[in-house]
């Protein structure tokens, strides 16, 4: 089958890499690179055919993982940081490289290759980093803000770094074709502003409008890797044009869909780019060099935590956030695969830099998880009692929260809930761990933390102890199961309300002490049941009594022995006993013209007429001798046999038939 099974391979042996590292609790692209390492042609057992032909669809990866960089890419993220971020960073760059060369002289390289391996080192791992942030749950404080803001200049500088380094091999050459190179990304730049910032909004926008997610999907994609191939066409980087793209994409209204789709795509292609990378490692390299790739790791984990520390302090940043950056961001990246693999295709690194700067980030990034969770402990060697850095929070009332109502996601239920709390001056907090997102809700005016409420330390900056309620809109069963269970144990007395797309999973709520589960699905079919037997002309009551008893089977076996939910069920009983409902004449009705005297209503049907609506004005309790006029709402009472029996007499059918 050729290519064909060789993907095969590939995809299922990253499957299995994916799903130990998943287990391991370490980042995806470690079980990937594992993975291309044991099909890879330094293993033996079941390898692949054909890995240059691996190699060649890789490159898509690597444009695609480009692209969607551009879209992800914000000013608005470096704003808070953006001194240490846009100034610090390329410090720290250069500070990295001029170690790096350092070892590479030491250990006897050759200048170029010694350069070479001073930017591979220099720049960090943006994926491992973000997963550790999220596993400790401090993903919102400053330091998290530092060190995504540095990160993300990081994986800017990937771009120039392969325009330039691929020629340090011939600095003679090199100049001019630099110059070249340059005046060729200004004229492309150039081109992207005046002519993409116009033309692909306008392009995206008609693509849309045809309602086509395929077509949406196909066109994005053909627009990353079409641009990409454009500008290598024009004789610069192919994943530069890939992620210029991306940035032009971002801008328009459509950016943030166009990530949404592409992030399948470019996971397949970036798992055919990590597999790659690890079809390059030999483990035999890894065992003959043990001594020298330790050192070499050793070396660079305390070159690179002492040069982020020393830059944050620099800059002004106090406290935990140096040594948060120091113990958080010491690894090297995945983008240094990237830096790599052109070194490779140019000859400007031997086989063995490759190996051993693999090997080096692959070990790397297996210690950031150990190593970042020690920051808080050796922080608190210098505290007597270590408390943990606010996070992030928006428009908090100065005097605090108390009494409120905590929204644990601020997705579409979460923000159309927060629209309503805010009209009924109801205090409340939103919990998002979703930039974007948060990004809405602080231009909504609406206070928000930043950060994932499965974590004690989000919570108690939400104020969890002095809420009256929460409400956790995540659809997501397992995260909100998590959510409830820490939630109990900082306010054991507070309500939670949950949702659920299950039976089982509304049970499994119930047990971790959800007071109150909603099913949105059951909930739309109840309406859609609702709407269907209004249009039938069916009678309002029995409509009611319907839906009451439909919610009265599902859900009363789990608050069955709740007092609370008992008295509730009785007292909607007792109400269906003696229900009020309101029936409009028609210009045709009997009752035009005639009084409540005449007619006789409580003894024909036993129903009592307690309001008539009339041009928007209430005649309560109408004497014997009030005319019914067409249009009238008339508001009757009694038991769901006697209103029908009204319904019936307004209508001009038997009473009782």
């Amino acid at each position: 089958m050729g290519i064909a099974a060789d993907i095969v391979v590939i995809v299922v042996a990253a499957l299995v890499g994916g799903l130990i590292a998943q287990r391991l609790k370490q980042p995806l692209i470690l079980g990937y690179i594992l993975a291309g390492v044991l099909v890879g042609p330094h293993t033996g057992g079941i390898s692949i055919s054909d890995s240059h032909d691996i190699e060649l669809l890789a490159e898509i990866g690597v444009a695609l993982l480009l692209f969607a960089l551009g879209l992800e890419f914000s000013l608005k993220e470096l704003q808070p940081v953006r001194k240490v971020a846009l100034i610090g960073t390329p410090i720290q760059i250069l500070l990295t490289m001029a170690f790096g060369y350092a070892i590479g002289r030491f250990f006897g390289w050759e200048r170029d290759a010694a350069l070479w391996f001073g930017g591979l080192i220099s720049l960090s791992s943006t994926m491992v980093v973000l997963k550790t942030l999220m596993n400790q749950g401090i993903l919102g404080t400053l330091s998290s803000r530092v060190m995504i803001g540095m990160l993300i200049v990081q994986d800017l500088a990937i771009v120039p770094m392969m325009i330039v380094l691929p020629q340090l091999k011939n600095p003679a050459a090199g100049l001019p074709i630099l110059g070249v190179a340059a005046v060729k990304a200004t004229i492309f730049l150039v081109l992207m502003v005046v002519v993409g910032t116009r033309l692909i909004p306008w392009v995206m926008k008609r693509v849309a409008g045809w309602n086509s997610r395929e077509l949406f999907t196909l066109a994005i994609t053909a627009m990353g890797l079409g641009i990409g191939y454009g500008t290598f066409l024009f004789g610069l980087s192919f994943a530069f044009g890939a992620f210029v793209a991306g940035m032009i994409l971002s801008e328009s209204d459509y950016g943030h869909q166009a990530l949404s789709d592409i992030i399948p795509l470019r996971d397949i292609f970036g798992l055919l780019f990590f597999t790659s990378v690890g079809m390059l490692l030999d483990p035999a390299f890894l065992l003959s060099h043990f001594g020298q790739v330790l050192a070499i790791v050793a070396l660079v984990i305390v070159a690179k935590a002492t040069i982020f520390a020393t830059i944050t302090r620099a800059f002004g940043y106090v406290n935990v956030v140096p040594l948060a950056a120091g113990l958080g961001l010491f690894q090297v990246g995945e983008f240094s695969f990237v830096l790599a693999r052109v070194g490779v295709a140019t000859d400007s690194i031997s086989q063995e830099l490759y190996s051993l700067t693999l090997t080096v980030a692959v070990v790397t990034m297996l210690l950031t998880p150990l190593l970042s969770s020690l920051t808080a402990p050796l922080y608190a060697l210098r505290k007597n009692r270590f408390k943990h850095e606010p996070l992030e929070t928006m428009n908090i009332p100065d005097q605090g929260l108390r009494d409120h109502v905590v929204l644990a996601g601020g997705g579409r239920v979460g923000r159309y809930l927060a629209n309503v709390l805010q009209r009924l001056d109801v205090p409340f907090v939103i919990i998002e761990i979703n930039h974007w997102r948060v990004e809405q809700a602080k231009d909504d005016g609406f206070p928000t933390v930043f950060g994932d409420a499965t974590h004690s330390v989000v919570l108690e900056a939400a104020e969890i102890n002095r809420a009256k309620l929460l409400l956790i809109t995540t659809p997501v069963a397992v995260t909100a199961s998590a959510v409830a269970s820490q939630v109990h144990t900082l306010n054991p007395d507070l309500r939670v309300i949950a949702r659920a797309s299950s039976i089982e999973e509304m049970q499994l709520l119930h047990e971790e002490g959800v007071y109150q589960v909603v099913l949105p699905e059951f909930e739309a079919s109840l309406e859609f049941t609702r709407q269907a037997m209004l249009y039938l002309n069916m009678p309002v009551n029995k409509i009611q009594w319907y839906t009451d008893a439909v919610r009265r089977e599902l859900y009363s076996p789990l608050y069955e022995g709740e007092l609370g939910y008992q008295a509730i069920t009785q007292l909607q009983d007792a109400t269906r006993l003696l229900e009020l409902s309101w029936v409009a004449l028609s210009g045709e009705s009997p009752l035009l013209g005639k009084n409540i005297g005449e007619l006789r209503v409580r003894s024909h049907t036993g129903a009592s007429i307690v309001g008539v609506l009339r041009r928007g004005e209430m005649q309560t309790n109408p004497p014997p001798d009030f005319q019914f006029a067409a249009s009238d709402l008339v508001g009757v009472m009694g038991e769901p046999e006697q209103l029908t029996a009204f319904q019936n007499l307004a209508e001009g059918r038997p009473v009782n038939p």
